[in-house]
This record gives structure tokens, sequence and C-alpha cells, in this order.
């Protein structure tokens, strides 16, 4: 089922995100669903609070991405098909930091240059609740780093200067109002 997508200002975005357990109600059926939002909105990642779910559950599937020049044929093995994070922790972020372009499917028709780091130490469990602990580099280090912001309840415009916030400021307020156009359904902070 194709769940609505919380919009910038939803509270929800904001919360940092509650560990779960193996015993989660429908844990299966929710991953499944959030898959199923992710591809029918075109995105390359979902996490739970975007469904306005405050649990520490990412769903990815960077393929769309591995058209990019530069990546080695590991970097496109690592990012295509779809990844299942519970309970992420972040370890460490580190190596050179890039800019590149993102969006989000919370604050539709805002894209912006982002610096993150290019790798990642990250330890998780799947949907199988099998513990991993990786270090991911490239554009999937990206997707997570990006996501994981989610659960912290942080948004990818907060990573911009003051006056990029100022630039977009109006188009923030609009989204908030529900004054957006986007081909996929989404549920608007209460007025």
């Amino acid at each position: 089922m194709v769940l609505p997508i919380m919009a910038y200002g939803e509270p929800v975005l904001r919360k940092i995100a509650k560990e779960i357990d193996k015993d989660y109600p429908e844990l299966e059926k929710l991953i499944e669903d959030m898959f199923e939002t992710m591809y029918a909105t075109n995105g390359v990642g979902l996490a739970a609070p975007q469904i306005n779910k405050s649990i520490r559950l990412i769903v990815m599937d960077a393929t769309p991405f591995t058209e990019i020049e530069g990546l080695t044929e590991a970097e496109i093995k690592l990012a295509t098909g779809k990844k299942v994070l519970i309970n992420p922790v972040m370890l460490d972020e580190f190596g050179e930091e890039w800019s590149f372009n993102e969006g989000c499917l919370s604050v539709p028709g805002v894209n912006e240059d982002v610096k993150r780091y290019d790798t990642i130490e990250i330890s998780y469990y799947d949907e199988n609740f099998n513990f991993h602990k990786e270090e991911i580099g490239s554009i999937l280090a990206r997707v997570i780093q990006h996501e994981y912001d989610h659960l912290q309840g942080i948004i990818f415009t907060d990573h911009l200067s003051s006056f990029k916030k100022r630039l977009i400021k109006r188009k923030l307020e609009n989204i908030s109002k529900g004054k957006v156009d986007v081909n996929y359904r989404m549920k608007f902070p209460k007025r």
C-alpha cells in the first residue's frame, strides 16, 4: 500500500525516532509498504518518520544513482537493490566532504547542494534482525546520511547556510501550508 508522505512542518519530522524490536507489529508489512511508497514516489530512500512512524527504520534502493560517473563497480553493486536498516547507529563519518544536489520527498520542489562526508561507519539490523556493522562510501553513504538525519529529527535543509535558508523560506512555508503540486499523496500540518 502506498502511504502518504509527511510534509515539511509535520511535527513527526522533528522528533528523534525510537528503536524497535523484532516483535514490532506487522514489521514485514510496514517494510513492504515503505518500499512500495518509495518506488511510487520515485525516491531512493525513505525513513519511517516520513510516513508518520517515529521509529528507527529506513528503506532504500539507490539504483537510480548508479548512473553517476566515477562510481566503481563495487560502489554500484553496493548501491543496487533493496536495503533495510533497523535501529541504525552512525558510528563515524569521515573522508572528503563533497557537495551533491539533494531533494526530499517531504520537501518537494526544493533541491539544494549539501556537503556530506564520503564515507560512513554504521551499525544496524536488517529486516531479519541480523546485525551488521559496515563501512560504506560514495553515493550510498550519502543516501544513508540523508535518511539517518530523518531519524534524528533533521531535514536536509538544516544543513544549508543561513543565506540559502532565507532564499527557500517561502517555498518551505508553502509546503507546510499544502501549497505545493506533487504527484503523490502527502499529509500537511494541521492549521
